[in-house]
C-alpha cells in the first residue's frame, strides 16, 4: 500500500488522524493532513483505507500494492 496525500485538498477535518494516528497528523498552525509514514506495515492498512473513505475532501488516495 502506498498513501498519497493533496494537501491543497485538505480541510483539516481529521478523521484521517482519529482513524489512523500512526500514519497520518495534522499541521498545528491549519489543520492540514501531514502524512507520517507513505507505505504502513500491513497491520494498519485498514485504518488508513477507513481514513481514505471518511476523508470529507477526498484528499487521500491509496495505491494498492501487490
Amino acid at each position: 500500500m502506498r498513501i498519497i496525500v493533496d494537501e491543497a485538498k485538505c480541510t483539516g477535518g481529521g478523521q484521517c488522524v482519529l482513524a489512523a494516528e500512526e500514519v497520518f497528523d495534522q499541521r498545528d498552525d491549519d489543520g492540514v493532513v501531514v502524512l507520517l509514514d507513505p507505505a504502513p506495515r500491513a497491520d494498519l492498512h485498514d485504518a488508513v483505507r477507513e481514513a481514505a473513505m471518511l476523508c470529507p475532501a477526498a484528499a487521500i488516495r491509496i495505491e494498492e500494492t501487490p
